[in-house]
């Protein structure tokens, strides 16, 4: 139907010209009768027009309508059977109603029918009551393809001439697109540093001769671990490794555990330090640069844990594989040398000194700060210990302390710090490594010198851009440390009574009196401290307790709960005094019992669970309570953990458990 016909049949003629005429008549028969019958005559004629002319019209009005619904209900059903992506319309309860045939195609099934969409895409469940609205947009895998599933309600008659919805699916066929960033993916460098542990201490245990044949095997096994990804191996030092290899083989690598650290402990040629390996690996980052920046920072946390570990850095996050074995204590002294001489260097150019721990302080850390405040004294510097309260882990000393004039100055709480702290202030950090475990978090954003002194292994959190960092996992406690570094310092450094007795207790307290972590090295420092004057038996009494606390520990070792048949779990009661010092306490007690390998107790303070780990050294409880946000070391650790209480902790904390003993038997 072409336009001049469209434009005869949509414009009204004669109806509203009849109108006019009958105006007319009416008009001219007022003025003369004598032509009324003329006049009435012509109208009914016009009438008569009209009326076929526009019967006409709207037949053919009403045949065009039915010939553009015809054509267009053509159009739809064609392009609906010849939809170039597949298509399937469904029930809103995932009966499929209709497909076409790149549906079918999918499938390769001719009875999609008595099937629904459910079933066919189990990522798709259009579970959608009538009136609601749908914004599907889902990726699926399909006999090995990828698609992205587009979908849209579409409303429809029924037989009872009632509106119903029914959905309308479009599935988008990215398997090309998939392929390829798998292939990018699969393709990008990954970059890794490997470190022979102790390379010194391992060389000197070894005869001359077999030296070289040492270094051969480790590197023939390294090698042989790498080879099958393809990938580049280079030593750039006598102990350190660099090696790069695709994205794709890391996986497989970590599903075998990372099998090199055990491999390279098979070797012996008489050595008697085994051989241990650390791996920092870096992946995901935009440049190589950037990925071997990552793996050197793995090899930090690798070493900072003791050693034997691998250390994946992806952007921000860490993954940790190894650390089964107990740290190996260092024989060499030249880094406490080095560390003690460029601690006094640090003190010698600051105008003061700042000195913090963790917060809930113990015995170790208040007396490594002693310590450290009495290398500062001898210096001649300003220094302030950053103590906010006072507990029952530290209360003896302190009141001790009280007593001594020249102590009565030197603690100061949060308020304080943050007013004396400047941008020179030197801040020495002892006992932790992790920020938000400090004392005031706040002032380490406050100064650009920073010395952390720990013993702890290093976690992913950790403090950023310290100056100084002296942080050996193999010492039994920083008093270790510390105690090791005012033995280098040039001048002699006489204690007082009181500061040997805190670090004397330090040590006693970490290594539960010389049993656990406790080395040469660590009896070396205790006769440092013995020489010095300390009172044994004055620290003995520290750690007495009154009976009402011996019934209370004894009576959490009778309620304790046993898993795996050697770990007890154990809680502390909720309306008792000092209950961190005595779940501790406990948990000591508790590796005192036959056929028990590791102990936890939970306890509550400020509304928060703390968890008190230990172990004989055959279950590391540091990687459990890592799992909670806690860590430590193998031995001995510790968690805090927010907004749950006991039994919540306590199922956690089993779940943690679980999970460390499963990883174990799969290996």
């Amino acid at each position: 139907m072409d336009n001049k016909k469209l434009s005869r049949i949509f414009i009204p003629k004669a109806g509203f010209y009849l109108w006019v005429i009958l105006f007319l008549i009416v008009i001219i028969t007022i003025l003369n009768p004598l032509v009324a019958i003329p006049g009435f005559v012509l109208f009914i004629f016009l009438v008569i027009y009209n009326y076929k002319s526009n019967h006409i019209r709207n037949r053919e009005i009403t045949k065009y309508i039915e010939t553009l619904t015809f054509n267009i209900d053509c159009a739809t059903k064609d392009t609906l059977l010849n939809f170039p992506m597949p298509l399937v319309l469904a029930e809103l309860d995932g009966t499929t109603v209709w497909y076409n045939s790149s549906f079918r195609c999918i499938f390769e099934d001719d009875n999609l029918l008595q099937k629904t969409v459910s079933n066919l895409i189990n990522e798709i469940r259009p579970q959608l009551t009538e009136g609601d609205s749908i914004n599907i947009s889902r990726d699926v895998t399909i006999n090995n393809r990828y698609y992205s599933v587009l979908g849209n309600l579409v409303k429809v008659d029924d037989n009872n001439d009632k509106e119903s919805v029914i959905v309308m699916l479009y599935f988008v066929d990215n398997t090309e697109l998939v392929n390829e960033k798998q292939k990018f993916e699969d393709n990008k460098n990954t970059v890794g540093v490997i470190v022979i542990d102790n390379y010194d201490d391992l060389m000197q245990s070894l005869e001359d001769s077999k030296r070289p044949q040492m270094l051969a095997e480790i590197e023939k096994k390294i090698t042989s671990w790498i080879s099958h990804t393809g990938g580049i191996l280079k030593k750039f030092e006598r102990d350190k490794y660099l090696c790069i290899h695709a994205f794709k083989y890391l996986k497989e690598l970590e599903e075998k555990k990372f099998e090199i650290l055990e491999t390279v402990k098979e070797i012996n040629l008489g050595n008697k330090i085994p051989v241990t390996l650390s791996i920092g690996m870096g992946i995901n980052a935009p440049t190589i640069v950037e990925n071997l920046q990552n793996a050197y920072a793995g090899i930090d946390i690798a070493l900072g844990r003791g050693g034997d570990h691998v250390v994946i850095k992806d952007g921000d996050n860490f993954r940790f594989f190894g650390g089964r074995n107990r740290e190996l204590e260092k024989r060499t002294r030249v880094k406490a040398r080095v560390i003690a001489y460029a601690l006094r260097g640090l003190i010698d150019q600051a105008p003061s000194v700042l000195i913090m721990g963790h917060e809930n302080a113990d015995i170790d850390s208040l007396g490594a700060a002693l310590g450290i405040y009495r290398i500062v004294k001898s210096r001649d510097k300003r220094v302030n210990i950053v103590l906010n309260h006072s507990n029952a882990n530290i209360d003896s000393i302190l009141n001790k302390l009280a007593k001594e004039p020249e102590y009565s100055n030197v603690f100061v709480g949060r308020n304080e710090a943050l007013d004396i702290i400047t941008k020179k202030t030197l801040l020495i950090v002892v006992d932790t490594h992790r920020p938000s475990f400090t004392e005031t978090p706040e002032l380490l954003r406050m100064t650009d010198q920073i010395v952390i002194i720990d013993h702890h292994r290093r976690g992913a959190d950790f403090i950023q851009d310290a100056v100084l960092s002296y942080q050996e996992t193999y010492a039994s406690s920083a008093c270790e440390l510390v105690t090791e570094l005012l033995q280098y310092l040039e001048e002699k450094i006489r204690l007082t009574n009181i500061e040997t007795e805190a670090l004397y207790a330090g040590i006693v307290v970490d290594t539960k009196n010389f049993i656990f972590k406790t080395g040469v090295r660590t009896f070396e420092a205790a006769s440092y401290l013995r020489r010095q004057g300390v009172d044994t038996v004055s620290v003995k009494q520290l750690f007495q307790n009154d009976l009402k606390t011996y019934i209370t520990i004894s009576n959490i070792v009778k309620d304790a709960e046993v898993v795996y048949d050697n770990i007890a779990i154990s809680t502390c009661p909720t309306n008792i005094k000092n209950a961190q010092l005595i779940a501790a306490q406990a948990a000591d007690q508790l590796l005192s019992l036959s056929g028990l390998v590791a102990a936890f107790v939970l306890s509550y303070h400020e509304g928060e669970v703390v968890i008190s780990g230990r172990s004989l050294g055959e279950i590391n409880v540091q990687m459990i309570l890592e799992k909670l946000g806690g860590g430590g070391h193998m031995t001995v650790a510790g968690a805090q953990i927010e907004n749950v209480s006991i039994q919540e902790a306590k199922e956690s904390l089993k779940t943690a458990i679980y999970e460390y003993i499963d990883s174990l038997n799969k290996e």
